[in-house]
């Protein structure tokens, strides 16, 4: 069974100047272990697929399952972990303070939730960063905290929408090392948005390209390449291909127009 299959889905918003069709006939199965990433140009449903998978938008027409269970269901299982655009820690908590926060929630046990901060911080490399507050960390290094947040209770699914978007290109190079790191050491499954051509064939076992609104799935595109992907892979032939399909992708539903 897939972890997520989507079957026709459709997302109307109501608003007032009429209704907005965000996405039209969304099918799509996304498999244990998949790293799964969304590319299109803005206001293409790409993150709004991803707060149907979530259960933050609920869709007008068709049928979307997380594990077997409807969104709703899944996310009181707590079958995933969310990382939105902007780390969104708590100033006043300490690093793990905010991570330990969903387990407080959650109801985990003191010696638990010291336990579980302390496996994320050295997933994210972060041990020794407990103490310190988010303004003492630089915009990657939040990044990172917020990504220990989504992962502390555990979840399967980790979804994330464009988490490096504001961060320069040398620290994003460095976060999407780690990322494909970790997503190595845990096997996660990971449904992540991008705009960008490249983090999207670095990362990704499965490319979804969509077009502009109303959000339809243009493409989904296999990844050919290894799953150990050292940074200067993106020189390779067989990486540029990938690029190149991507690229057409977008050109063939107008994205640069």
């Amino acid at each position: 069974m897939p972890v997520v299959s989507a079957r026709d889905v459709d997302l109307t918003f109501q608003t007032g100047d009429g209704p907005v069709q965000a996405l039209k006939g969304i099918s799509l199965d996304i498999d244990k272990g998949d790293f799964v990433s969304f590319i299109g140009p803005s206001g293409c449903g790409k993150t709004t697929f991803l707060r149907v998978i979530a259960a933050l938008e609920e869709p007008t027409a068709g049928q979307i399952t997380v594990n077997g269970m409807s969104p709703d269901e899944a996310r009181r299982a707590r079958a995933y972990g969310y990382v939105f655009q902007a780390a969104g820690l708590y100033p006043w908590r300490t690093i793990g303070g905010n991570i330990r926060l969903p387990l407080e929630i959650m109801g985990f046990s003191k010696a638990e939730r010291a336990e579980r901060v302390a496996k994320v911080l050295e997933l994210v490399e972060l041990t020794g960063f407990e103490n310190k507050f988010p303004w003492q960390l630089s915009g990657g290094m939040q990044q990172r905290a917020s990504i220990a947040r989504a992962l502390a209770f555990d979840a399967e699914i980790l979804l994330m929408d464009e988490p490096f978007g504001a961060l320069d290109e040398i620290v994003r190079d460095h976060l999407n090392e780690q990322l494909l790191a970790l997503w190595g050491r845990t096997g996660k499954t990971i449904g992540f948005v991008t705009h960008s051509i490249p983090e999207a064939v670095y990362l990704s076992t499965k490319i979804v390209v969509m077009s502009p609104r109303p959000g339809r799935i243009a493409d989904v595109i296999e990844s050919p390449l290894p799953r150990e992907r050292p940074l200067d892979i993106r020189d390779t032939p067989e990486f540029l291909e990938v690029a190149h399909r991507v690229r057409d992708g977008l050109r063939a539903v107008n994205a640069y127009d």
